[in-house]
């Protein structure tokens, strides 16, 4: 359909210590490297009438359970987060608002190896808004 753009992705990754000097840590995942994740974000632009240009975006952003501490002491929970865009292209000019974290989700955007000090928290629900002229 014209206006429609569509990209998604899918990552597996089984980072698991095989070996290692340490038999302790042998079997366990890499600190903050989750099993599984996905994203998914579509846009739709407007291609003719009063309203060309405008166009509208929604996103999703899937991040599996992690991993913490070698060998794994702790867990760190998946994440879902919504983003969403408008935007506004005419001629040269491009207007567009972003919000990401569109529910206000709680979520870690990393994980190192120690609980106490290696848990960072994402943002939370964040609106951006941005113009551009291109020449």
């Amino acid at each position: 359909m014209p206006g429609w753009n569509v990209v998604a992705s899918y990552t597996y990754i089984d980072a698991t210590v095989t070996e290692d000097n340490n038999p302790d840590i042998v079997g366990s995942r890499l600190v903050g490297v989750p099993k599984h994740s996905a994203s998914l974000w579509t846009t739709y632009e407007i291609q003719s009438g009063d309203l060309q240009g405008l166009g509208f975006g929604l996103g999703f952003n899937f991040v599996g359970e992690r991993q913490g501490g070698l060998p794994n002491t702790f867990k760190v929970d998946s994440d879902f987060l919504t983003n969403a865009a408008m935007f506004y292209r005419r001629n040269n000019w491009r207007l567009q608002l972003n919000i990401d974290n569109l529910f206000d989700v709680e979520n870690i955007e990393y994980v190192r190896n120690l609980r106490a000090r290696g848990i960072y928290p994402g943002d939370p629900l964040t609106v951006r808004a941005s113009v551009e002229y291109e020449f």
